[in-house]
C-alpha cells in the first residue's frame, strides 16, 4: 500500500518509512527549514563516518552495522524499508552497501544528505589505501617482498571465500548452478575483452526463462516509494545519465599507459557499471581494465586488493590505489579521485533512476529472473578469477598452499574476520621471506 499518497501528503525528509523522496527540500528564504536540513546533513555525514570507520568485513557486514545503528538505534527508517531497500540495491549493480547508504541519506537530508553518506562511508577506506598506494613503491627487499606475497595469500583467502559464500547463495538449485557452469565455460573459451559482458548477458537471458518464480513471490505487497512527476522525471534523467556515460565509457579511446582522465573514467565507469553480486566481483573487471591493459603490474594489483580486505568501508575502494597508481608522478591525485568515484557514480545513479519506478518493477516476474540468473552468472566470473588471476600467480609453494587452505577453512568454517586473516597472512609473508630461511 501507498501511505503517501501524492495529492494528500507533502514528501518529508525524516519520515522514518520513506526510502525516496521528492526534490522540494526546502524554501531558501526558509531560514529555519534552510538550518534544519544542514544539521541533518552533518547528523547523516557524522553517522557515516563513523560506519565507515569501523564498519570490516565486507558488504554483508556493512548491511549488518548499517541496521544496528540506523534502524535500532537511530530508528532512523524502519526494519521493513531498511529491509527493502538492501533487496532493491542487491539487485542492482554497484557497491550494495554504498548504494544503501546514499538512499538512506536521501531520505534522511536529501541530495546533500546523499553526498554526505557517500562522502562519509567512502572516506576512510579511500584515504587509506591512498597512503598504502603512496608506501607500495618503498616495500623493497625481503621484507617488503614478504609482506606484499602475504597480502596476494590473503587475497586468495578472502576471494574463495566470496565464491564459496556466493556459490551457496546465488545458485542453489540445478538451473542456477546451471546457468553458473555455463559462464565458466564461456570464459575458458573467449577471451575478447567483453566476456564479462557476454557472461552476464548469457546469464540473464537463462535466468528469464529458467529461473520464474511463482505468482506468490511477485507480488507487490509491502512499500511503496512516495512518487510524484518530479521525482520519476529525475529517475529517468539519471537513468539517461547512466546509459550515456555507459555509451562514452564503452566506445571512448585509452591511452596507452591510462595516465588521461578520459581513459581511467571509461575504465572505472565500465567496471562499475558491470559489478552484480557484491564488491568482489569487481576483481575480474577491473582487473580486465587496469592489468590486461599494462596500466598496472599484476603483482601491485594484487597487493592493492590484499591490503584492501584490510580497513573498513566500501571494497570499491581499491580503486583509488589503482588510480593513484596508473596517475604516475604528474596525475596520481587527480587518477585516484577519477577513479574513485567513476566506480561508484554508475550504482548511485541506478539507485535515483529505480527508486521512483520500483513498485511497477518489483512484481514483474521476468525482470526478477533476469536477475537471479545475471546473479548466478557472477558467481562463474568470480570463481574464474579466482583461479585464472589469483590464485595460479600467488600459490607457489606447499606453504603457500597449505595457508590457502587453512585460511579458507577458518574463513569458512570457524567465520574468522577477514582483518585476522589478512594479518596473519602479512605475518606468515614476512616470516617466510626471512633471509635466514635462504641460507
Amino acid at each position: 500500500m501507498n501511505a503517501y499518497p501524492e495529492e494528500e501528503r507533502e514528501p518529508n525528509a525524516t519520515d522514518p518509512s520513506m526510502p525516496f523522496m521528492a526534490l522540494d527540500l526546502v524554501d531558501d528564504k526558509d531560514t529555519t527549514a534552510t538550518s534544519t536540513v544542514r544539521s541533518k546533513v552533518l547528523e547523516v555525514f557524522l553517522a557515516f563516518l563513523m560506519l565507515g570507520l569501523t564498519s570490516f568485513g565486507g558488504p554483508v557486514a556493512h548491511i549488518g552495522y548499517f541496521r544496528r545503528e540506523l534502524v535500532q538505534r537511530r530508528a532512523w527508517l524502519t526494519e521493513s524499508t531498511f529491509m527493502e531497500l538492501v533487496g532493491i540495491c542487491q539487485l542492482l549493480p554497484g557497491p550494495a552497501s554504498s548504494q544503501v547508504g546514499f538512499a538512506i541519506g536521501l531520505s534522511r537530508a536529501g541530495w546533500l544528505g546523499a553526498a554526505a553518506a557517500w562522502t562519509g562511508f567512502t572516506l576512510p577506506s579511500v584515504l587509506a589505501m591512498l597512503v598504502f598506494a603512496r608506501l607500495t613503491p618503498k616495500l623493497n627487499g625481503w621484507f617488503g617482498q614478504g609482506i606484499t606475497h602475504g597480502l596476494k595469500l590473503a587475497a586468495v583467502v578472502v576471494v574463495a571465500q566470496a565464491v564459496w559464500d556466493m556459490a551457496r547463495a546465488l545458485c542453489s538449485g540445478n538451473r542456477r548452478a546451471g546457468i553458473a557452469l555455463v559462464g565458466i565455460a564461456l570464459l575458458a573459451v573467449v577471451s575478447t575483452s567483453f566476456a564479462q559482458i557476454l557472461v552476464i548477458a548469457v546469464g540473464a537471458g537463462l535466468g528469464s526463462f529458467m529461473c520464474r518464480v511463482p505468482d506468490s513471490f511477485a507480488s507487490n505487497d509491502g512499500w511503496q516509494p512516495a512518487t510524484s512527476n518530479r521525482t520519476r522525471a529525475v529517475g529517468v534523467i539519471a537513468l539517461l545519465l547512466f546509459v550515456f556515460f555507459f555509451i562514452v565509457a564503452m566506445t571512448a579511446g585509452s591511452a596507452p599507459d591510462g595516465s588521461s582522465v578520459c581513459s581511467i573514467f571509461s575504465a572505472f565507469y565500465r567496471s562499475g557499471a558491470l559489478v552484480f553480486g557484491g564488491g568482489h566481483i569487481v576483481l575480474p573487471l577491473l582487473q580486465q581494465q587496469t592489468v590486461a591493459t599494462g596500466w598496472v603490474s599484476e603483482n601491485a594489483f594484487i597487493t592493492g586488493y590484499g591490503a584492501a580486505q584490510i580497513v573498513p568501508g566500501p571494497l570499491f575502494s581499491f580503486a583509488s590505489f589503482l588510480g593513484f597508481a596508473i596517475g604516475g608522478d604528474s596525475h596520481r591525485w587527480s587518477g585516484a579521485f577519477v577513479a574513485t568515484v567513476s566506480i561508484f557514480l554508475p550504482g548511485l545513479l541506478l539507485v535515483i533512476a529505480i527508486l521512483p519506478f520500483w513498485d511497477m518493477l518489483r512484481g514483474h516476474r521476468t525482470v526478477k529472473a533476469m536477475f537471479v540468473g545475471t546473479n548466478a552468472s557472477v558467481v562463474a566470473l568470480l570463481a574464474t578469477a579466482l583461479y585464472s588471476q589469483i590464485w595460479v600467480n600467488t600459490v607457489k609453494t606447499n606453504v603457500d598452499f597449505a595457508a590457502a587452505v587453512i585460511g579458507f577453512v577458518l574463513a569458512t568454517r570457524w567465520r574468522v574476520a577477514p582483518v585476522y586473516l589478512v594479518g596473519a597472512c602479512a605475518i606468515l609473508g614476512t616470516v617466510a621471506a626471512l633471509p635466514v630461511w635462504a641460507t
